[in-house]
C-alpha cells in the first residue's frame, strides 16, 4: 500500500479559494507498480464510485487490471482510505495538499486540472469554472464585487505520504 498526496498550485487572483466540485471525477496517468507498465491513457475516477473487489469483501474507487502483468490494482474506498479534496488558497501559488490517495499495485505519476471546480471570491461568493485538458487559466467576473477573477499557472506534484 502506497500513500500518496497530491499537491497543487495555482495563482488566485481576487479569489479566496478554489476547490474541486463535490462531485469531482479525478483525472491521472498511473503506473503498476508490479511490472512498472504505464496505464496507456489518462484514467478517471470519483471518490462517489464504489466497484467490488473480485474476491474481495472490500470496494474500490478505481480498479485496474495492468495489461502487461496482469496484477490486479485499485484504490480502496472508504473511510481513512482516502481524504476528501481540501480547497487551494493560498496566495503565494506554493504548493498545498489537494487530496490524499491510498493506492495498492498502482501509483499515481501525474493529476490533469480536468472537469468543474467551487471557486469562492473574497466576498464569499461561489462561481462554478471548468477546466478543459490543456487550458492552464479560467478567467471570469465577479459581478458583486465588481473585479475580474482569475485561476492561473496551474501545477501539480505527486508525492508520498
Amino acid at each position: 500500500m502506497v500513500k500518496l498526496i497530491v499537491e497543487i498550485a495555482m495563482e488566485l487572483e481576487n479569489l479566496a479559494s478554489v476547490k474541486p466540485a463535490p462531485d469531482y471525477e479525478y483525472f491521472f496517468n498511473v503506473t503498476c507498480t508490479s511490472c512498472r507498465e504505464e496505464h496507456p491513457k489518462v484514467v478517471s475516477f470519483n471518490q462517489q464510485d464504489e466497484h467490488e473487489l473480485s474476491g474481495s469483501r472490500g470496494s474500490a474507487n478505481f480498479v485496474w487490471r495492468c495489461g502487461n502483468c496482469k496484477s490486479c490494482s485499485f484504490t480502496p474506498a472508504g473511510k481513512d482510505k482516502s481524504t476528501a479534496p481540501l480547497p487551494y488558497t493560498s496566495d503565494s501559488g506554493a504548493l498545498q495538499p489537494l487530496v490524499a490517495l491510498d493506492c495498492r499495485g498502482l501509483e499515481v505519476t501525474k493529476f490533469h486540472f480536468r472537469g468543474k471546480w467551487v471557486a469562492e471570491t473574497e466576498g464569499g461568493k461561489e462561481m462554478e469554472c471548468d477546466f478543459d485538458e490543456g487550458e492552464d487559466r479560467w478567467d471570469d467576473y465577479d459581478e458583486d464585487g465588481g473585479v475580474p477573477v482569475s485561476v492561473s499557472e496551474m501545477r501539480s506534484e505527486v508525492k508520498r505520504g
